[in-house]
């Protein structure tokens, strides 16, 4: 009997000789694998595959490679006037630089530059090989790598993809599209114009960017002018431009110089004799750094930044690197002439300023007294960012705080002397207290038809005082602000010889709920009784006919008219309005209403800029003139004849201006001076038939003035500066500004306005002294009573 058969069954065992094929198909996988992944791989870091590897160069920026370049601002009349740049840079083209740069360069960073083809396989073995060896191999990258790495920034931030942000991974990346960028450039540009882009893009340190830029910085020399030693300097200091900037570190970059001079004698470029002559030969700098806004320091230059830096945000511009050319409205000449009156008139002034306070034995902070402020610098002082720094560091340490702000050293500060600047030894105390005795200014002068501004001048010194007295600054306008309560009457009926008499009144109003009276003085506290036309009344700036007439008239709509015509600071509608007390405006705003009048009652809206061109100088902007009108033609030529009553009218406030040489050819100038309460504020605002300029002169904090109307008043102050500032204009003849009358109204003036008091005279007449004593008249509704404005 048989054994029973097992149900079990075994597979029968692969036979040796089939392992060796599927080993073999597996390898072969791999390297298919492999080679594809390989092959693959640049094409995939070029598109940027599922946003692993980071943006590439794009082929419109290979073609059009986006150097960084300065904005440039020229001035109305074709005046270069300076740059905005991030990176300061001025490109130039190969010929127009030193062969000994080219060679420093190829013997130093890629010596087989005409061999290759963007990227020197010998280069990077020899860099591998030392880096595996622990040696150093030197640089496996070309002159045309360096190039597509500082071009087109491969390694930046925005630029990396996922893995990018692998530590080795992310190298072997950015070094790939380092290899392939290369390429790209090697075959659209010629060696030469790689070259060239290279040297007008790599940065040599001290925010120099460019070889044009670098020679100017640290040898004040062009390009094609540099010697061997110097190319020699410059090309060492690409391999690190901080260690080896030769003004802050002259030994490493002397030796970093030797090195790249030993390496032009090795490539044949230099003999040995010459080498070693060129070593022993000292550095020698003419050091010059360009800050990143460079230029005359001119306050509308911050006015002009702003707005073109609005612009280009919105439009996907930048303007400090895309090269803009930037035209301004300002006109060099009428820019110069201006800074030139308000110097010239205000270092006479500062000098009386000083006189007349140092004859008395004070400070001039006082109160309304006339009394000096105790601790006055003391209080001014903890409102600066240097105390709360300094309050920050020595925290629950009193006494140190105090001796660091009573601690003297040398400083250098603004004076009137010499050239603009003294050096002294002081403390922040005594800084503080130097810096306020000074008197300041503001200027504007606007061409009222387009609302090109033409001249803006800011202060005294953009370089020691950086606040703007033009746009920046805001003040009481004194009697400056009394032509729009005549604004207001005149488009609501009145005429220019409607009457009303001089005399003593009280003002009832109400306010929040409570009645209030005001009873305006003149500044004489004297009433002449005459029934006064407006014109008169405006030209002598007689405080009781214009408070009679902003209550006819509404102070809410003295307001309105305000703003209508150019004032947008927010204005209380108080019945001393017309006198200044409203608000505080700035000399842009009030410029900007009177060229209303001037411009038969189309407002326009000032300009700073013209036009805006590419790098190329094509036109990307223009900006033309706008404009609205705001009051009826007639009203505004009325208004402009009103404010010739300053000239024309006995005793106008504006008689000074005759002691200038302004009257030739019938020429005829508007205007209104102003003066704020204890003299704090002197205004003048001039009208032209080409012109409005407004200027205001004070001290930086309203406690600093002079105390009587000989010195303080708007037409001892301001008015000045704008005769001096008129004579020069009028006197150079290629400025189109003539001398002549205002041109006839172009609409039928249906109102009364030939009413002059007395026949104009050719001479200068005693004018009404003008000023004003106006407090806020909320800050004394307590009492039901208000503080009298004395105006004039």
């Amino acid at each position: 009997m048989s054994a029973p058969q097992s149900s079990k069954t075994t597979s029968p065992a692969l036979p040796p000789r089939r392992w060796p094929n599927i080993l073999s198909r597996t390898l072969w996988g791999i390297f298919v694998l492999g080679a594809g992944t390989f092959l693959l791989y640049p094409i995939l870091v070029s598109m940027n595959f599922l946003f692993l590897f980071g943006k590439s160069p794009s082929l419109e920026e290979l073609e059009n490679p986006r150097v960084e370049q300065p904005s440039e601002v020229y001035t109305a009349d074709g005046v270069h006037i300076g740059r905005y740049f991030r990176e300061n840079r001025s490109p130039v083209p190969l010929s127009k630089m030193s062969p000994w740069l080219i060679k420093a360069l190829v013997a130093t960073e890629d010596v087989r530059y005409q061999d290759h083809s963007g990227i020197d396989p010998k280069a990077i073995a020899r860099a591998v090989l030392g880096a595996a060896t622990g040696g150093s191999g030197g640089g496996g990258s070309t002159i045309t790598q360096q190039l597509a790495k500082n071009l087109y920034k491969t390694r930046r931030k925005e630029n990396t993809g996922l893995l990018g942000h692998l530590p080795l991974v992310g190298t072997i990346i950015s070094k790939t599209k380092e290899w392939l960028t290369a390429v790209e450039l090697e075959r659209r540009y010629t060696k030469d114009e790689i070259l060239a882009l290279y040297f007008n893009t790599v940065e040599y340190g001290s925010q120099a960017y460019g070889i044009k830029v670098a020679a100017k910085t640290f040898y004040s020399t062009s390009p094609d002018s540099l010697t061997i030693e110097q190319a020699a300097t410059l090309v060492g200091m690409l391999n690190n431009p901080t260690a080896y900037n030769p003004k802050f570190h002259p030994v490493a970059s002397r030796k970093r110089r030797d090195l790249v001079l030993t390496r032009m004698g090795q490539a044949g470029v230099l003999t040995p004799e010459q080498v070693k002559s060129e070593q022993a030969t000292p550095i020698v700098l003419q050091y010059q750094v360009e800050k990143h806004v460079d230029g005359p320091e001119t306050y509308f230059r911050g006015a002009v930044s702003q707005f073109v830096n609005e612009w280009c945000k919105k439009n996907g511009y930048d303007m400090y690197r895309d090269g803009l050319r930037i035209y301004t409205t300002i006109d060099s000449r009428m820019q110069g002439y201006a800074e030139e009156a308000v110097q010239k008139k205000m270092k006479t002034l500062q000098r009386t300023f000083d006189n007349f306070w140092r004859n008395r034995g004070k400070d001039p902070w006082v109160d309304e007294e006339g009394n000096e402020i105790p601790n006055f610098i003391e209080t001014q002082m903890k409102r600066t960012e240097q105390y709360k720094e300094l309050a920050s560091r020595y925290e629950g340490r009193p006494d140190l705080l105090d001796s660091a702000l009573h601690r003297k050293r040398p400083m250098k500060v603004f004076t009137w002397k010499g050239d603009g600047d003294t050096t002294l030894v002081m403390s922040p105390l005594d800084s503080l207290a130097y810096y306020k005795h000074f008197l300041h200014a503001g200027m504007m002068t606007m061409d009222p038809f387009t609302g090109q501004i033409k001249a803006w001048v800011g202060g005294l010194n953009y370089r020691f005082f950086q606040y703007d007295h033009v746009r920046q600054g805001k003040r009481q306008a004194g009697s400056t602000f009394k032509p729009f309560v005549y604004l207001t009457a005149l488009d609501n009926g009145y005429s220019p010889c409607d009457r009303i008499r001089d005399e003593r009144v009280t003002i009832n109003y109400v306010e929040n709920g409570q009645p209030m009276e005001w009873k305006p003085d003149n500044v004489t506290r004297e009433y002449t009784g005459m029934n006064m036309t407006l014109r008169y009344a405006m030209a002598r700036s007689v405080n009781s006919v214009t408070a009679q007439l902003t209550e006819k008239v509404g102070w809410e709509n003295v307001a309105k008219y305000a703003n209508k015509v150019g004032i947008r600071s927010k204005l209380l509608p108080v019945p001393s309005i017309g006198l200044g007390s409203g608000g505080d405006v700035s000399v842009y705003e009030m410029v900007n209403a009177y060229s209303t009048f001037v411009n038969q009652g189309f407002r326009p809206e000032p300009m700073l800029v013209t036009r805006i061109e590419d790098r190329n100088g094509n036109v990307i902007v223009q900006f033309d003139p706008q404009q609205k009108r705001v009051i009826p033609a007639e009203t505004a030529w009325l208004m402009t004849y009103m404010l010739r009553g300053g000239m024309e009218e006995p005793g106008g406030t504006s008689q000074a201006l005759w002691d200038y040489e302004l009257w030739r050819k019938n020429n005829q100038i508007g205007g209104k001076t102003g003066t704020t309460s204890n003299y704090s504020d002197g205004w003048y605002m001039g009208v032209t038939k080409d012109l409005v300029t407004g200027v205001w002169v004070g001290g930086e904090d309203r406690s600093i003035h002079f105390l009587n109307s000989q010195q303080g008043e708007g037409g001892r102050t301001a008015l000045p500066i704008f005769g001096t500032y008129m004579e020069k204009l009028y006197q150079d003849p290629e400025l189109d500004i003539r001398m002549g009358p205002f041109p006839q109204p172009t609409v039928k003036i249906s109102k009364k306005y030939v009413c002059v008091t007395a026949e104009p005279r050719r001479r200068r007449e005693a004018e009404t002294v003008d000023t004003i004593v106006v407090d806020n008249l909320l800050e004394n509704l307590n009492n039901g009573t208000v503080p009298v404005p004395d105006s004039l």
